[in-house]
């Protein structure tokens, strides 16, 4: 860290507190990780904070223990990020479980977890303007963010004490180590596939899960997929699809699955949604107990993706950026089990029958 760390506090405080910027973007301004941003702020005073001032706590990586403590809090609302789109949920962490490095949260609190990529946790207090905010905050080595945990006024604040005494690392001195941020994995050159076999694989798929087992066994891409997928199970969309989609989704009340995430996160709404915003280039959800925020103009792919299960097709639309890389997936909600709603499938077919029309 070549800045001191007075200097990122000032910073901080200006930014924060005149500016009103976010952490990310405060970081950004600065030349460093959020990671790094909030590790500066470790072996701060814990007498009560001023307005615009931060204490940041490091957390033992026992991270499973630590997201199946987080049901004691009671209700928080989650955060999973990419950068560009933010999936906020309020909730309460039930039913935690792991297989291997993979764990997995159901309920309204709803994500997968891939522990491979986490490499720094911490608590967070800040003082702001709404009073002493609370948070959990977690990081891949890097220092890009995977999942923050937001307390709320219901939250309990006794058990947000006990989970820090029962996780607090011994190692509280500022600062973390960072490696640069991954690159997307190179495509093949679409000659080198076997294009026959992978339609052949894509009619066989009995669970939408098998899809990312045939990405491995391919060695495709996401998007190289998508396109090499034969016409009728795939189709693209204009990239200014999704303001329909959300439009059309509140004003019918189709119940929606909205997946957003990171390499490390991936987290799930499962509802109706109801106001839809437009603010600038961002759209955005701004229901009560879930938020979406979309960066629309870093939306550069759009896909309809039909893929066959034992329980018939299931639908998606999908959405990419310049290096291929997942902003956001929709769905319908459906159980395993059960058929996708023939409301979703309809909105789904009218997307692309409008895109159809355009271009003729």
């Amino acid at each position: 860290m070549n800045l001191s760390i007075e200097f990122i506090h000032q910073s901080f405080r200006t930014l924060r507190t005149n500016e009103k910027m976010r952490h990310r973007d405060i970081a950004k301004q600065l030349g460093m990780s959020e990671g790094e941003l909030i590790a500066s702020f470790l072996e701060i005073d814990a007498t009560p904070l001023a307005a615009g001032e931060m204490q940041a706590i490091r957390l033992h990586p026992k991270w499973p223990e630590i997201m199946t403590s987080i049901e004691s809090l009671g209700e928080s609302m989650a955060l999973t990020r990419n950068a560009s789109c933010v999936h906020e949920k309020v909730g309460i962490y039930k039913n935690a479980s792991q297989q291997g490095p993979v764990g997995l949260l159901v309920g309204e609190i709803d994500l997968r977890i891939f522990y491979h990529a986490w490499a720094h946790g911490f608590a967070v207090r800040e003082m702001t303007k709404d009073g002493l905010q609370r948070s959990l905050q977690f990081f891949d080595r890097a220092g890009v963010a995977i999942h923050k945990i937001h307390l709320r006024a219901q939250s309990s604040v006794a058990n947000f004490d006990a989970l820090l005494s029962q996780f607090q690392s011994h190692d509280q001195m500022p600062g973390i180590q960072v490696t640069e941020p991954g690159k997307p994995a190179a495509e093949l050159p679409d000659q080198e596939i076997d294009v026959t076999a992978w339609h052949q694989a894509w009619r066989a798929m009995r669970d939408t899960h098998d899809f990312f087992v045939l990405l491995r066994q391919f060695k495709v891409t996401r998007t190289q997929g998508l396109r090499l997928a034969e016409p009728g199970f795939v189709k693209a969309l204009p990239v200014t699809c999704i303001k329909d989609l959300l439009e059309t989704a509140a004003s019918t009340a189709t119940s929606l699955m909205v997946f957003v995430g990171n390499h490390g996160m991936l987290q799930i709404h499962s509802g109706p949604i109801q106001k839809v915003m437009l603010t600038g280039s961002w759209i955005n959800v701004m229901d009560s107990r879930f938020n979406l925020h979309l960066q629309m103009d870093s939306v550069a792919q759009a896909w309809l993706v039909r893929k066959p299960t034992d329980d018939g097709i299931v639908t998606s639309v999908e959405l990419f950026n310049n290096d291929g890389e997942a902003i956001a997936m929709f769905f319908g909600e459906r159980k395993p089990g059960k058929p996708e709603l023939g409301t979703w499938r309809a909105l789904a077919d009218d997307l692309l029958a409008r895109s159809t029309a355009v271009e003729a």
